[in-house]
């Protein structure tokens, strides 16, 4: 796909997040995803492949939201076959505390 194909394949797949809905992401994410946590957290370290992403990262996290998660882009820059997008993401946890994010997805 093209750089501007790409993008607006993000652009619909943001589109969804930001009302809730991480079905196009799910259905569009790579089966041999490989998606680094950085810091020190927990959940700071590298998640190989599609089913380990959606477990042990994304379902934990989801084990813990109270609501559904919303990703809203702030900048998207498409180049060749990559997309890096700039996002907010917010939920409220299960103890009521707000789960606010900044990330970057390429």
């Amino acid at each position: 796909m093209s750089a501007i194909d790409n993008k607006q394949l993000m652009e619909r797949i943001f589109a969804e997040l930001s009302q809730g809905s991480s079905r196009p992401f799910v259905e569009h994410l790579a089966d041999d995803v490989r998606w680094t946590v950085m810091g020190t957290t927990p959940w700071s370290k590298t998640y190989d492949g599609k089913q380990t992403v959606l477990t042990d990262l994304l379902g934990e996290l989801r084990a813990r939201l109270a609501d559904r998660y919303r990703a809203t882009a702030l900048l998207m820059i498409a180049e060749g076959d990559r997309v890096v997008v700039q996002a907010r993401g917010q939920a409220v946890s299960k103890s009521g505390v707000p789960y606010n994010n900044a990330v970057r997805y390429i």
